[in-house]
């Protein structure tokens, strides 16, 4: 039962990678898995490399968290393989439906995570506002014109990587800052090994020192960086907006025209279907606390 509600919560993180501006680290937060995932990485270490070249795979098992780290992985390639055209389909095919539900989401996930906060101060609120103007400042930003360079490409990977385990910044979105969404996606597409080696190369570098660096910042400062995750959700709410308008697009690597640098816009009539998405996104997380906080105590 533990594997598989790890696997379903690993689901629930690949699903939303495969959403622009919507991050699996959120939906780690909110499962309550972040900060045990975010330990699980940084024990990718030195120790861990001794034993796998000593093929101590017990040992290696247990050092890196094995019972966890897997059914969480597992579940993510499952819902990064399984649902990247259904959750394509869906937001070129009902965009607003779509952002209406996520943006009910991550204003409750934003909630729930203001009560990991053990004392609301004048730093927590500092905290949590730089982390707003951050996200805000990212989701607004426009792409830059970057060079195909090796260096850059490893670069891209673990900044990318890096977004992806913050709550409320998209990798995927980085990648479009970055002037680098296209280019890896032709990479992929045309298997061009390379690219993807030196791409995967400076993403597992990137979330293995980054998570030590989290973990760090969570074990010395906890309410601060909780309330600057915090503040990262709230902000990415401005890419999450329902409507929006397009100034200016991309073609992508199967040829399509697609948004690259969008407005907010308010809707030109009352749509109740979307304040309804809104909600549903909003009591789901909702449900899903609850659902965790009763498992807790059955297994207490």
């Amino acid at each position: 039962m533990n594997f598989l509600l790890l696997w379903l919560k690993g689901c629930a993180m690949g699903t939303a990678d495969v959403v622009p501006g919507v991050s699996g680290g959120t939906i780690a937060f909110v499962s309550g898995i972040y900060e045990e995932l975010i330990g699980s990485i940084r024990s990718v270490d030195t120790t861990a490399l001794r034993l796998l070249g000593r093929l101590k795979f017990r040992e290696l098992w247990r050092h890196v968290n094995g019972r966890f780290l897997l059914p969480v992985l597992l579940g993510i390639a499952t819902a990064v393989f399984s649902l990247a055209r259904l959750m394509t389909y869906l937001l070129a095919s009902y965009p607003v439906a779509v952002w209406s539900f996520f943006f009910g989401l991550i204003v409750a996930s934003a909630l729930l995570v203001a009560r990991q906060v053990g004392r609301w101060d004048c730093r927590s609120a500092a905290a949590l506002i730089a982390g707003i103007a951050v996200a805000w400042w990212i989701t607004a930003a426009s792409p830059a014109e970057t060079p195909e360079t090796w260096w850059f490409i490893v670069l891209s990977g673990a900044v990318a990587i890096c977004a992806m385990i913050l709550p409320g910044i998209s990798g995927a979105f980085i990648l479009l800052l970055l002037g680098k969404y296209q280019f890896i996606l032709q990479a992929v597409g045309e298997f061009d090994i390379p690219v993807l080696l030196l791409f995967l190369a400076g993403a597992a570098a990137g979330i293995v020192s980054f998570s030590h660096l989290l973990s760090w910042l969570l074990r010395r400062w906890h309410d601060l960086t909780v309330a600057t995750l915090m503040g990262f959700m709230i902000g990415s709410l401005n890419k999450v907006w329902p409507w929006k308008e397009v100034l200016e697009t991309y073609t992508d690597s199967h040829g399509k025209m697609q948004p690259l640098v969008e407005a907010n816009v308010w809707p030109e009539h009352f749509e109740w279907k979307a304040v309804l998405l809104c909600a549903a996104g909003f009591l789901a997380i909702y449900g899903i606390e609850q659902a965790a906080r009763t498992i807790a105590r059955k297994r207490k």
